[in-house]
């Protein structure tokens, strides 16, 4: 890096300094992003979806799950935030209005594509931090493509303090999509809608159905909206509750912090 880059770092380096704030890697000029680069600390790329959640979730709620987190991680750390990827396969909701699902193909495509981008800029670790089941699989298989590069694949319920507080809070009635607990988490910074919307509770999951479908290996769409109607499975969503979600966040915040620290 030439005196102009050592510039930029000293000046990124004392506005870190001063303001702790989340860092979007959507609002930094290139001379920041390079000068980010150069301190050798990671990148979070949140990975998420755009499908229904039911009559009182949002479409984005995956991916504004994982965003929400990932910005309070690096605003603990001082870390960087890449804009999350929205689009990815939920092909199982396509019956409900709004949902957009894309091959497991393409998502991976694009994942690779898009961390081999940051990587070939200098980025040393990339961590994604996943809000999606159905994500899960096709994303190990990028980051076995691009080892030995160090990318780091976590989901935000991953960590043994978020999943005690699930269950304490919801039990079995976290269920297994619109979970009151993603939208407990949406609900601390984004739109709340009436709980009476989903006041009567859904269908009851099985251990064995829950066995079977984890990592969102639902059914078509067709008869996945004729078993789920409302677009719940198993997940009482009334019973989402905003402050439930601020220490869901600050929990699988501080878990990741710990994890990239160590």
């Amino acid at each position: 890096m030439g005196s102009g880059g050592t510039r930029y770092l000293q000046a990124f380096v004392d506005t870190m300094d001063k303001n702790q704030n989340p860092i979007a890697l959507s609002q930094l000029t290139w001379p920041e992003v390079d000068a980010y680069i150069a301190t050798g600390k990671p990148l979070l790329l949140p990975l998420g979806s755009f499908e229904q959640h039911g009559p009182m979730g949002l479409m984005g709620t995956d991916y504004l799950c994982a965003e929400t987190v990932a910005m309070a991680a690096a605003e603990i750390a001082g870390w960087l935030v890449a804009p999350a990827l929205v689009y990815t396969p939920a092909p199982f909701n396509m019956a409900f209005a709004g949902t957009v699902s894309v091959s497991a193909p393409t998502f991976m495509l694009l994942l690779e594509e898009v961390c081999q981008c940051f990587i070939n800029h200098g980025f040393k670790e990339i961590y994604l931090l996943n809000g999606h089941g159905a994500n899960l699989e096709p994303a190990r298989q990028v980051v076995k493509n691009l080892a030995p590069h160090t990318i780091k694949l976590r989901s935000w319920w991953d960590f043994d303090e978020v999943q005690a507080l699930r269950q304490k809070a919801f039990g079995e009635w976290e269920g297994m999509h619109a979970t009151p607990a993603e939208i407990s988490i949406t609900q601390v910074h984004h739109r709340r809608l009436d709980p009476d919307l989903a006041k009567d509770p859904p269908m009851r999951l099985s251990a064995a159905y829950i066995k079977a479908h984890s990592g969102d290996r639902h059914a078509d769409p067709i008869s996945h909206q004729r078993t789920f109607p409302d677009g719940r499975v198993g997940s009482h969503s009334a019973l989402a509750r905003p402050h439930i979600g601020t220490q869901l966040i600050a929990l699988a915040a501080q878990a990741i912090v710990d994890e990239l620290s160590d």
